[in-house]
C-alpha cells in the first residue's frame, strides 16, 4: 500500500515548482490567482491597467468612499459569501427598500407593477399595469388569454414571445427597460429559458403567458447583500491576500502573445498604453521583460483580448468576440429638497428608475443612498448613479468633458425623479466607462461559451475565465473562476512534475 504522506509530499512539490501566469486582474483573475497560489504555486498576475479589480472600484466623492459600479450581490450567493468569509470580510444586508419606476412613458413615469416577471405582467388589467401600457395596450395584452399556446416546440426569443402574445406596448414599456437597463441587450436577443427558466413550459401548461407568470413569479424580490464598507473592499482584501501568498503582481503590463514550447507556455508582455513606460523609451526598455516560461496560463481578460491571445494556440477557437454594450456610469452626490421627504406615489420616492428605449439619454438610475443607508449617513446627501449607453448606441456622455457629463447626469436625474433641477446642489461627481459583455442569457451565448471553454480545456496548461464566459453576476464570476482554476491546478498536481 502506497504511503499517502509520500503522495501528498509529491503533490506539494509539484505545486511549489509550478509557475502559473494569470493574464488579467479583474475579479476573475484575482480569484484564479488566489486559487493557484493557495496550493503553493508561483503565480504571476499581469494586468494591463494601472489598478486591479476591473469593473469593481471606488472613488472618494464628497468626502465618502463610494462604489462606482457593483453595489452588492444576491444575499443567497454562496460563492461570494464564501470568498468574503475566506478574506475575513463581513457581509451585511442591503436594507433599503426596492422601489422601481419606469420613465419615458407618454404619461411621464409610473411605478413598475409588483406582479411581473422580467417585466411581463401577471394581470394586464391591473391599474398599475394600465398606468404604463394604457387601455389599448391592456386590450392587446388580453389577446394572450384567448390565443392558444404552442404545444410543439417553443419560442426562444423573449422579445418575440412577449410581442406575439401580449403586444409591442408591453414589450417596449415593461420588458425592454429592465432588459436594456440591467443586461445591456434588447429582449429580442434574450433567451427565454435563460432569463425565465420554465416560462415556456408553464405557458403550455397554463394556456397563457399571464397565467405562466402567475405560476412562476416569486412572492418577493431576492434580497441583496454587500461587503461592509463597500464592494471595493473585496478587491483590497484579495490584493492583500495575494501579497501574503507571494503572488507577483504587475500592473501597466499587457500580455501580447502566448506560445507553447517544450511543454511550457511562453508569455510575451509589453507596457500597456496606460503605463508611463509606453511613452518613455528608457522606461520601456527597463519594463519590457523578455518572454517567460510558465507551466500554465489562465487568461482572465475581456473577451476580445482573450480570443485574440488564445486563437493562435487553440485550434478551432473562434477569434471573433460578441458585441459589447458601451456604458458610462456617472455617480453624483447632491442635495435636493425634493428627495428629502418625497410623496410615496411619486418617482422621487424611487430607488431605481428604468427608461423606455429611446425616450431619454440615460437608461437607468439608482438612488444608492436609499438602497444603502450608510451612504446617506456618510455623505449627508443623496447619492445617485446614472447609466448611459444602450445596445448599438454609444453613451450620450461619450466625448463630453467631465463638467458636461456631470451636467447631463444631473439633468437626467432630475427628469427621471421628477424634481426641480434648479433645486439641486451638486457636492461631487465621478464617471467611469465600462464595456458590458453580452450576457449568458443572450440567445446562443451559452452554447458559444460552452464551446469556447471546451476547446480551451483541450489544450494542456491553459484556462480561461471572466464575466464574458460565466455571466456578469459576481457570484457566477467567482464560482467560475474557482472551478476553472481548480481544473488547471489539478492538471499541474496530477500530471507530470513541472520542469525546473
Amino acid at each position: 500500500m502506497r504511503d499517502t504522506s509520500d503522495t501528498s509530499d509529491t503533490f506539494a512539490a509539484h505545486a511549489r515548482r509550478a509557475r502559473v501566469a494569470v493574464a488579467g486582474g479583474g475579479v476573475a483573475g484575482l480569484v484564479a490567482a488566489l486559487e493557484c497560489a493557495k496550493v503553493g504555486s508561483h503565480v504571476t498576475l499581469i494586468e494591463a491597467g494601472d489598478r486591479l479589480g476591473g469593473t469593481i472600484g471606488s472613488a472618494e466623492i464628497a468626502g465618502a468612499r463610494i462604489d462606482l459600479t457593483a453595489e452588492g450581490f444576491p444575499a443567497g450567493a454562496a460563492p461570494v459569501r464564501a470568498l468574503a468569509g475566506e478574506l475575513s470580510l463581513p457581509v451585511v444586508p442591503v436594507t433599503g427598500a426596492d422601489v422601481v419606476w419606469i420613465a419615458g412613458l407618454p404619461s411621464g413615469s409610473a411605478p413598475l407593477p409588483e406582479a411581473t416577471l422580467v417585466g411581463i405582467p401577471e394581470n394586464p388589467w391591473h391599474e398599475s399595469v394600465r398606468a404604463i401600457i394604457g387601455w389599448s395596450g391592456a386590450w392587446r395584452a388580453y389577446v394572450d388569454r384567448i390565443r392558444p399556446p404552442m404545444t410543439i416546440g417553443k419560442e426562444r426569443s423573449l422579445g418575440r414571445l412577449v410581442g406575439s402574445r401580449m403586444g409591442q406596448t408591453v414589450l417596449e414599456r415593461l420588458v425592454a427597460p429592465l432588459s436594456i437597463g440591467t443586461y445591456g441587450i434588447h429582449p429580442d436577443d434574450v433567451d427565454v429559458d435563460a432569463a425565465a427558466p420554465g416560462l415556456n413550459a408553464a405557458l403550455t401548461r397554463n394556456g397563457s403567458l399571464a397565467a405562466a407568470v402567475a405560476q412562476l413569479r416569486p412572492e418577493a424580490p431576492a434580497p441583496l447583500a454587500t461587503v461592509d464598507g463597500g464592494m471595493a473592499r473585496l478587491i483590497d482584501a484579495l490584493q492583500a491576500r495575494l501579497a501574503e501568498l507571494g503572488v507577483e503582481v504587475r500592473t501597466g503590463v499587457r500580455v501580447t502573445s502566448l506560445a507553447a514550447r517544450g511543454g511550457r507556455w511562453i508569455v510575451e508582455t509589453a507596457p500597456s498604453e496606460s503605463s508611463p513606460a509606453a511613452s518613455d523609451p528608457a522606461r520601456e526598455q527597463a519594463t519590457d521583460a523578455p518572454p517567460e516560461p510558465f507551466d500554465a496560463v489562465i487568461v482572465a481578460t475581456p473577451e476580445a483580448t482573450a480570443r485574440a491571445l488564445l486563437a493562435p494556440v487553440v485550434a478551432g477557437l473562434d477569434s471573433h468576440p460578441a458585441p459589447t454594450t458601451s456604458l458610462e456610469l456617472v455617480t453624483v452626490v447632491f442635495d435636493a429638497p425634493g428627495l428629502d421627504a418625497p410623496a410615496p406615489a411619486s418617482a422621487a420616492a424611487a430607488t431605481a428608475v428604468y427608461t423606455v428605449p429611446g425616450s431619454r439619454r440615460a437608461t437607468r438610475l439608482l438612488v444608492l443612498s436609499r438602497r444603502h443607508p450608510a451612504l446617506a449617513a456618510a455623505t449627508g446627501s443623496h447619492v445617485v448613479r446614472v447609466t448611459f449607453g444602450a445596445p448599438g448606441e454609444r453613451p450620450a456622455t461619450e466625448g463630453l468633458d467631465d463638467a458636461e457629463a456631470f451636467a447631463v447626469a444631473v439633468a437626467e436625474a432630475s427628469a427621471m425623479l421628477g424634481i426641480d433641477p434648479a433645486s439641486i446642489t451638486v457636492r461631487g461627481a465621478h464617471r467611469v466607462r465600462a464595456e458590458l459583455p453580452r450576457p449568458e442569457s443572450a440567445i446562443g451565448r451559452a452554447e458559444s461559451n460552452a464551446a469556447a471553454r471546451h476547446t480551451v480545456a483541450g489544450v494542456a496548461g491553459l484556462g480561461v475565465v471572466g464575466a464574458w464566459l460565466s455571466g456578469p453576476g459576481l457570484a457566477q464570476v467567482v464560482l467560475d473562476a474557482r472551478e476553472e482554476a481548480d481544473r488547471v491546478r489539478r492538471a499541474l498536481l496530477w500530471g507530470d512534475a513541472p520542469t525546473q
